[in-house]
């Protein structure tokens, strides 16, 4: 595998000190922005607004994960944020090829995620629209949760199918990755991976972005 992209959640930082966070994880590869409007997950994060502020004081690549309803009301708004990658649920969408087209139309990289219940291979016809899927390990909408080894399936599944046809999409995962993860999923072929707590709990946050990494990359 390439060297193992990790992205800190932000779900998991210090609101009342957000640029400080964001600066003590200088080896992070991504800063990885949940979004959550309570309607399609039970819970509310921040919206687009937040994002901008998050972009103005980071060069990282921002990825941000819709866990809304309609998502097409409103990729426009994460795009002119300053998103790189917006990630959406295909179970919030009628046609989430259409979505991923107006995406990258404005210059922005496309993934999709899908909840633990949703099978992967509904999708696997589509994967040439997109830049990345996001494989979810917990159910979304909180963060701290336990991981859900099962899901490694769908992520073997995916480096299956992509590596079959030559495509270059970037697996992540989301939920529950730590220490005593990260391994397991980098070893079913995940190139991404999504830490909260397990980056933000920590009293050095960049000493855990390192160490994540090197796990990964045994």
């Amino acid at each position: 595998m390439n060297t193992p992209i990790i992205a800190p959640s932000i779900l998991a930082a210090d609101f009342s000190r957000l640029g400080a966070e964001i600066a003590a994880v200088p080896d992070a590869d991504w800063i990885h922005v949940d979004i959550m409007d309570g309607h399609f997950v039970p819970n509310l994060s921040f919206g687009h607004d937040i994002t901008a502020a998050v972009n103005r004081v980071t060069d990282k690549p921002l990825d941000v994960h819709l866990m809304i309803e309609n998502p097409e009301r409103w990729v426009d708004n994460y795009i002119d944020a300053g998103a790189d990658c917006v990630i959406f649920h295909v179970e919030a969408t009628d046609d989430h090829v259409r979505l991923a087209e107006h995406i990258r139309s404005r210059g922005v990289r496309a993934g999709f995620s899908l909840r633990p219940g949703t099978p992967i291979e509904d999708y696997l016809a589509d994967l040439e629209h997109f830049d990345e899927v996001l494989v979810m390990s917990v159910e979304p909408g909180f963060g701290g949760q336990s991981f859900m080894p099962d899901q490694l399936a769908k992520v073997r599944t995916l480096r299956k199918a992509i590596d079959e046809r030559g495509l270059e999409i970037i697996i992540e995962i989301d939920g529950g990755i730590g220490e005593s993860t990260i391994g397991l999923a980098a070893d079913a072929g995940v190139d991404a991976f999504v830490a909260g707590s397990a980056v933000y709990g920590k009293a050095d946050p960049n000493d855990a972005v390192l160490k994540l990494r090197e796990l990964a990359e045994r």
